[in-house]
């Protein structure tokens, strides 16, 4: 006992050997007041004294081994306080990647029905534009983003004439859904001049002089035809515009009559009237009602 009156107590240094002191010790006069106690049934006032006085001793170093453990974990957080800035950065960025795959998901889900889908893939998202003009289904295009910082397109398969590389530079980073609607009016606008022309010279080939002369981006089109099916002659010439790409009627229109009557005032007033059908309604409505006789002046 008198060894253990005599111990000093544990002093500074590191954290683990501070504390491993401190509850060595601790442990031997826990072991020393429960032999003594085993010992003696009643035991003397002198004795009694002695076990207040380790029972003090245990208290303070109970004190001090919390103290000491608060100590380790206060310099433990200052460690990891050190490192947030640049964890907090990558966190951040993660969150706000998986945000855009959110975005993305639940723009897909609510936007399907505009010809708008896609799947999540293991590097982003793949989206399908389903264009269609006037209730049909046309041709199908899809753009493979990579989400990641920074966004990018690893495949697609928009046409070139396309701006896609404008619309992603000015739109890809900062705001998707825009960048998605963007593309999706200039394809269905595509599809459309192109369907336009590809019916035209199906359907009402017999109306035309010769093949119908286009661009690639359907932007520009000529032709000439007739109005009369039972007509020989092909007296009206058109040069249909589309300056703007994201629409899919006519810009500009330019229809000249080349009959000997040219300059007579029901043929001036019909094509008159013929350009401005042409800036109002499709192509295979506009021929349609020529096949129906119909007398179309506005």
């Amino acid at each position: 006992m008198e060894a253990a009156d005599g111990m000093a107590p544990a002093h500074t240094g590191p954290e683990g050997e501070a504390a491993g002191g401190v509850l060595a010790h601790l442990e031997r006069l826990e072991i020393q007041m429960h032999r003594s106690r085993e010992h003696r049934e009643e035991p003397p006032p002198a004795a009694a004294a002695e076990d207040g006085t380790l029972e003090a001793k245990v208290q303070k170093l109970r004190v001090l081994r919390d103290q000491l453990r608060a100590e380790v974990k206060r310099r433990q957080a200052n460690v990891e306080a050190s490192l947030e800035p640049d964890q907090a950065l990558e966190a951040s960025e993660q969150e706000d990647l998986e945000a855009k795959r959110e975005n993305l998901k639940a723009l897909l889900q609510a936007y399907w029905f505009t010809g708008l889908s896609g799947k999540l893939t293991s590097r982003g998202v793949c989206i399908c534009i389903n264009t269609a003009f006037e209730g049909h289904l046309l041709e199908s295009y899809f753009v493979d983003l990579v989400i990641q910082k920074p966004v990018r397109i690893h495949h697609h398969s928009v046409p070139a004439f396309i701006p896609l590389q404008e619309l992603a530079a000015k739109y890809l980073q900062t705001d998707i859904q825009h960048f998605l609607f963007s593309l999706c009016e200039y394809l269905n606008a595509y599809a459309g001049r192109k369907y336009q022309a590809d019916q035209l010279q199906s359907d009402f080939a017999s109306y035309l002089a010769g093949p119908l002369q286009r661009n690639p981006q359907c932007n520009l089109l000529s032709f000439m035809y007739k109005v009369e099916p039972a007509g020989r002659s092909f007296p009206f010439c058109a040069r249909l515009l589309y300056k703007d790409l994201t629409v899919s009627l006519p810009t500009d229109v330019t229809i000249t009559y080349q009959g000997t009557d040219a300059l007579s005032t029901s043929r001036e007033e019909q094509r008159v009237s013929h350009e401005r059908l042409f800036r109002t309604e499709s192509l295979q409505k506009v021929f349609a009602s020529f096949a129906r006789g119909e007398q179309l002046v506005f």
